[in-house]
């Protein structure tokens, strides 16, 4: 099992780390560390805090994901998602929230806001231009092209 530290910055403090909800989650719910309440106007988007630094070892990274339920419930959505926390990232974790609902949608403190999923990255990998690639069944269909 890989372990990820964890740094917990003071306007973090009463909050719980990430964990998953149920034993079976892959993703890891992470809270709203605002010390007041942050609200989102429809259309807009914010930078919320959550109180933590990582330390995610190498050939990791952490992926920054939706919370289901805000988003249907409610419009609101990570906007790069998902988002990537690079394994040389040691710098707070915010995360980019949208609001694509109707109305305004208030953030308080210890809320969770979205899920933080570890995983493998690939780092012997490297880019080369050579001006050939393999054929594949699928070829260049793109979206849309299986109806």
């Amino acid at each position: 099992m890989t372990s990820i530290s964890i740094k917990r910055l003071p306007h973090g403090d009463g909050l719980p780390i990430p964990n998953r909800m149920t034993p079976g989650s892959s993703g890891c719910d992470v809270c709203a560390a605002v010390d007041d309440d942050v609200t989102i106007p429809p259309g807009k988007r914010a930078l919320i805090p959550t109180g933590f630094c990582f330390g995610i070892p190498e050939g990791f990274e952490i992926q920054v994901r939706p919370r289901s339920g805000l988003a249907l419930k409610h419009g609101v959505t990570v906007l790069n998602t998902p988002g990537t926390i690079d394994a040389d990232y040691r710098g707070e974790v915010k995360i980019i929230l949208i609001n694509l609902g109707d109305d305004h949608f208030v953030i308080k403190r210890g809320d969770r806001i979205a899920q933080l999923v570890p995983a493998r990255a690939a780092m012997d990998v490297s880019f080369t231009e050579d001006g050939t690639i393999s054929e594949t069944s699928r070829g260049a269909g793109g979206f849309g092209h299986t109806g």
